[in-house]
C-alpha cells in the first residue's frame, strides 16, 4: 500500500479548476512539474492543510492515517518554501528549536538539540546569527534544519531552490536528496526545472491546467510531454 494516498485534491482559482489524485511510496522523492499557473503549489497547500479544499470529497491518507480533516499543525507534514519564512527576530538556533518547543520540549533541551542538529547542515557556529546576516543558501539550510528536526513523515518543498544561483542550486539539491535518504522521509517537491526533477526524483508528476497529465518513474519521463 502507498505511504501517501491523496484523492480529489480540489480547488478553484478563477477559470482554473484543480482536481488531482496522487500516490507516493515511503522514503521516495516525487517532483511535480508543469507550466506556471497549472496548480503545482496549490497541490502542496491542499496536502499540508494550509488551503482548504473546494469540496468535501478530498481524502488524504498518510501512513495509514486519514489526515483529511486535521489542521495543518497536526498532520505531521513539514513544508519548505522558496522564501525560507524564517523568523527574523529569532536566532538561527531558536529558529531551528521553534518546532521542538511548540511540541512541548523544554526550551533548554530544544536549543541543545538544535545546536547539535545544525552541524548536519554545515551550520555549526551559526547558532547566534540572525536571518538578516545569512546568505540565500545559508537561509535555505536553516529552513531545512527547522523543518527536519521535528521528524515529519512527509516534507513538501515549494520551489525551494529557485531563488538561488545555479551552482548553489545544484549543491543544495544534492543535500536535500542526501538528507531525504538519510532521514528516510517521504518528499514532494515542486520545481520548474526539469533537469533538477530528473536528477532528484524517484517519481515525476506532470500537471497541466489543474489535472495530472502524466505520472511515473523519473527515468521514463519524456521532455516532449511538456509541449
Amino acid at each position: 500500500m502507498s505511504y501517501l494516498i491523496a484523492t480529489n485534491l480540489n480547488q478553484e482559482f478563477g477559470s482554473l479548476k484543480i482536481n488531482a489524485s496522487l500516490k507516493c511510496e515511503q522514503g521516495t522523492m516525487t517532483c511535480i512539474v508543469g507550466p506556471s499557473g497549472s496548480g503545482k503549489s496549490t497541490l502542496l497547500r491542499l496536502l499540508s492543510g494550509l488551503l482548504p479544499p473546494k469540496t468535501s470529497d478530498q481524502k488524504i491518507v498518510l501512513d495509514n492515517v486519514d489526515i483529511s480533516n486535521l489542521p495543518s499543525n497536526k498532520r505531521n507534514i513539514g513544508m519548505v518554501f522558496q522564501s525560507y519564512n524564517l523568523f527574523d527576530h529569532l536566532s538561527v538556533q531558536d529558529n531551528v528549536a521553534y518546532g521542538l518547543i511548540s511540541n512541548g520540549i523544554p526550551k533548554k533541551q530544544a536549543r541543545k538539540m538544535a545546536s547539535d542538529f545544525l552541524s548536519q547542515f554545515e551550520l555549526k557556529g551559526f547558532e547566534k546569527r540572525y536571518p538578516e546576516t545569512l546568505s540565500g543558501g545559508e537561509s535555505q539550510r536553516v529552513a531545512l534544519a527547522r523543518t527536519l528536526i521535528v521528524k515529519p513523515k512527509l516534507v513538501l518543498f515549494d520551489e525551494p531552490l529557485s531563488a538561488l544561483d545555479a551552482p548553489l542550486r545544484k549543491k543544495l539539491g544534492l543535500l536535500i536528496k542526501e538528507l531525504q535518504k538519510s532521514f528516510g522521509f517521504t518528499a514532494i517537491m515542486v520545481t520548474h526545472d526539469l533537469a533538477e526533477a530528473k536528477k532528484l526524483a524517484d517519481q515525476i508528476i506532470l500537471i497541466k491546467k489543474g489535472s495530472i497529465y502524466w505520472s511515473g518513474k523519473a527515468g521514463d519521463f519524456k521532455d516532449e510531454l511538456l509541449n
